[in-house]
């Protein structure tokens, strides 16, 4: 339209500063109406199960994505069908969003804190172009500086610095048996055995002669060689069977070793390989990984292996000082190494400074994952877009949490929004605003209590977040007095990581708690040292300690396939109540017909998995629902079956605290049932996939089935920082039966950074002062009330304060 010379222009329109999110029914959420601010800082709160992730990841993250597959391609607006969209009304005001979630894919092997921070590519740069060559050497490309290219990994090892060996001693661990008698232990057993051996015999070998006397050229050969001739066997006749003569291809034991270590998807047959297997430094490159010319480049002095080998912090270190004194190097070796010492700061403000560069990122904990990848977006120089993060301070030390924050307001002081699902109290008195989800979890949660200022929310009555945040701080889950230990196990000359002749006494019949600034070696101490310890000494008759039980964070299964049911065992007494109903009985079906693992009763188009894999090409795979079954799992014959008028797809969507009314009267399942609801995992469905659940819910899903089968022997219950993802409410339930373990007679030990729970403890061992080379020691042990005065702890005055003996008089 053409507008008239003289009329002035309308006004623009103000833009809303709001999300503004309605008729959000994800998961839990009731038709939720809230309204959050852009620009700032926001915390969504509740207790576990509330619907807070429902609103944050489920809706706002899923609606910003979906947005992006509508601007984009036909292609992709082509899958967002098939993902599909959360179920909300309405939501406007959304700029695009990064998510930074802890329940991604576990990184492949070859995957290292260099590359997912990218630092290996500027140190790579910085060899390539500033680097000292030898005296009349080629410039290399930065390629040739990485091991997971053909240009830079060593061709012994392919890049993995470690090399599978095999030996004589390992493939006949008794030489004084003959082939056939089964002398080549490494060979696979029944008749593919058989095979190699009738093949051996036709070859000329003989197979009834004890191995040790075979000439040594015929052994190495049978063992070793890369030949694999074909020939005609024919096998001894058998009475009653008649076996035709066949074409038979050998296999040296070695071979076979290696290709099924290699390529078998059963980790039976791998771990079986395995044990014919040494693991240990390839010779060529002495486990630094890469092509002898590429290691013959140096920077100040070092290769670039010993580089990447350094702490962060002393990475930063030698960059400092070099960047100015690198002869010849000049101004592209200042501009690169301040550029990598600019990217280095920020992992290291989050407490990340103990990790290396080629530290393997499957070795490293979701919270170090994800505050890598936090740090990281720091340098990446987006604005204007919402940052989603799930509990960024899992994994924090209380003194690193500070450093956290100031992450947090540099990412919304560079002009965006973040959304951060988070329990840490001190993170939550951080947010410019608070989104409190509840009031309880499951079905009895998704409903927004509260949004805005937090300082306000001390007035919603029905906000657990509200009691806590509000309430003078006490220790959680205290015992009434400190318990007497029973006993100790004592550790002595340890070594091994970054603790180095460390000694440590861990008490028993108490609960002891074990802290530390992270990377100060505590999973390394209990999780591998102590763990390792009690295992050997657990057939000793006089050891007091009679079974260990660890219970970590790793995912119960990787795929939908897994899930709560399957897990705790409450499948199968849920499959044979089918299976024994007037229906079933009647089509003459047994239990397997229930199962969604086999075929028979299962949705053929997902295999039973209820979700089918998306390839999305330029983005990670995800999962949709089955297009035939709708995530029912089964097909529609096997919906038909009843028992107490729900279908099985009904009785697998039931939540644990519906489950537990609904088999009241079945013991095998309510025992299993209720000391799941015990723990605080009432509002979990009991077909809710592994890939759905947190690392917290993972390890209390684990200590809830050990709960079940209680047994009366002195067990050791190890377990690595169990409150993660735990709103101080459900931290109190977690404690309770913890330190009911420890009153019916047997032991726990927590790693833990949670100070209220530490300061519940009976003993606590502190590591540190530091991380990395600057940790690995015992600063303190003693009781909470000792450890909080120790001098030298960076957990001392956290402590001190929980313990309501801080310079404040509070916690």
């Amino acid at each position: 339209m053409h507008q008239d010379v003289g009329t002035p222009a309308p006004p623009p329109t103000p833009l809303d500063p709001y999300v503004r999110v309605r008729g959000a029914r994800e998961h839990n959420l009731r038709g939720v109406d809230v309204d959050i601010p852009r620009d700032a800082l926001t915390v969504f709160t509740g207790v576990s199960g509330s619907g807070k992730s429902s609103l944050a990841f489920g809706t706002l993250y899923a609606e910003a994505q979906r947005r992006y597959f509508e601007s984009v391609a036909p292609y992709a607006r082509r899958l967002i069908h098939q993902i599909g969209a959360p179920k909300v009304d309405s939501v406007t005001g959304l700029p695009p969003a990064v998510s930074l979630e802890q329940r991604r894919s576990s990184p492949g092997s070859r995957s290292s804190v260099g590359t997912v921070t990218q630092l290996s590519n500027s140190l790579r740069m910085l060899y390539s172009r500033a680097g000292t060559y030898p005296p009349g050497a080629e410039r290399l490309d930065s390629d040739a500086f990485s091991p997971n290219t053909a240009a830079g990994a060593c061709p012994s090892c392919h890049g993995l610095g470690r090399i599978h060996r095999t030996s004589e001693e390992l493939l006949v661990p008794d030489p004084g048996l003959s082939i056939r008698q089964g002398a080549i232990a490494a060979w696979p057993g029944a008749w593919q055995g058989k095979n190699l051996r009738d093949i051996l015999d036709t070859l000329g070998h003989d197979v009834d002669r004890p191995w040790r006397e075979l000439p040594a050229k015929d052994r190495e050969w049978i063992l070793f060689t890369d030949e694999q001739p074909v020939v005609t066997v024919h096998p001894v006749r058998e009475a009653e069977r008649i076996q035709r003569p066949y074409q038979g291809t050998y296999m040296s034991a070695h071979r076979y070793v290696m290709r099924t270590f290699a390529d078998t998807k059963s980790a039976t047959l791998r771990a079986r390989a395995e044990k014919f297997l040494v693991d240990s430094p390839c010779p060529v490159c002495e486990g630094r990984r890469l092509r002898p010319e590429s290691l013959a480049v140096t920077f100040a002095g070092r290769t670039v292996a010993e580089l990447a080998a350094l702490a962060l912090t002393d990475l930063d270190a030698v960059l400092a000082s070099a960047a100015t004194s690198a002869p010849s190097a000049g101004e592209a070796a200042r501009v690169l190494a301040e550029d990598l010492r600019s990217r280095i700061g920020p992992i290291t403000e989050l407490g990340l400074g103990y990790l290396s560069l080629d530290r393997t990122a499957p070795s490293l904990s979701a919270g170090e994952l994800q505050r890598l990848r936090l740090a990281t977006q720091l340098r990446s120089g987006l604005f204007g877009v919402v940052y989603v993060l799930d509990e960024p301070s899992a994994g924090l030390h209380p003194a690193d949490t500070e450093a956290l924050l100031g992450v947090l307001d540099r990412l919304k002081a560079a002009g965006n929004t973040v959304f951060v699902v988070e329990h840490h109290l001190d993170v939550v008195r951080h947010a410019d605003w608070l989104v409190d989800v509840g009031p309880l979890a499951g079905e009895h949660g998704g409903q927004v209590l509260y949004s805005g200022p937090p300082r306000e929310l001390a007035e919603v009555a029905g906000s657990a977040t509200a009691r806590h945040l509000f309430a003078a701080r006490e220790p959680v889950g205290a015992p009434r007095q400190v318990r007497t230990a029973t006993g100790a196990v004592r550790l002595t000359g340890v070594d091994r990581h970054n603790l180095r002749e460390l000694e440590a006494e861990f008490p028993l019949g108490v609960f002891t708690a074990v802290t530390g600034v992270s990377g100060s070696g505590k999973s390394t101490l209990v999780g591998q040292v102590l763990a390792r310890e009690v295992g050997e000494r657990l057939a000793e008759a006089d050891f007091p300690v009679r079974r260990l039980v660890e219970v970590d964070q790793k995912p119960i299964g990787r795929t939908p396939r897994s899930n709560l049911a399957t897990y705790t065992g409450l499948f199968d007494v849920v499959r044979k109540l089918f299976t024994a109903s007037p229906e079933a009985r009647a089509r003459g079906w047994k239990a397997g017909r229930f199962s969604f693992n086999v075929p028979g009763g299962r949705c053929e188009t997902c295999q039973g998995e209820g979700f089918v894999s998306v390839e999305l090409m330029f983005l990670p795979s995800t999962y949709a629902p089955c297009p035939e079954c709708a995530g029912a799992r089964y097909n529609a014959e096997t919906l038909e079956v009843r028992y107490e008028g729900l279908n099985i797809a009904e009785v697998l969507g039931l939540t644990v605290e519906s489950a537990a009314a609904f088999f009241a009267e079945v013991p095998a399942a309510a025992r299993s049932l209720r000391a799941l609801e015990e723990i605080g995992l009432g509002y979990l469905r009991l077909g809710q996939p592994a890939t759905e659940l947190s690392g917290g819910e993972a390890q209390r899903i684990k200590l809830a089935t050990e709960l079940q089968r209680l047994r009366r022997d002195h067990t050791l219950y190890l377990l690595d920082e169990p409150t993660t993802g735990l709103h101080p409410a459900d931290v109190r339930v977690l404690l309770r039966q913890l330190h009911g373990l420890v009153d019916a007679g047997h032991s726990v030990v927590v790693v833990e950074h949670d100070m209220a729970v530490v300061a519940g403890a009976d003993w606590v061992i502190d590591l540190g002062p530091g991380g990395g080379t600057a940790g690995g020691r015992v600063v303190a042990a003693g009781t909470p009330a000792q450890v909080a005065f120790a001098t030298g702890s960076r957990t001392a005055p956290y402590l001190a304060r929980a313990l309501g003996t801080g310079p404040d008089g509070e916690s």
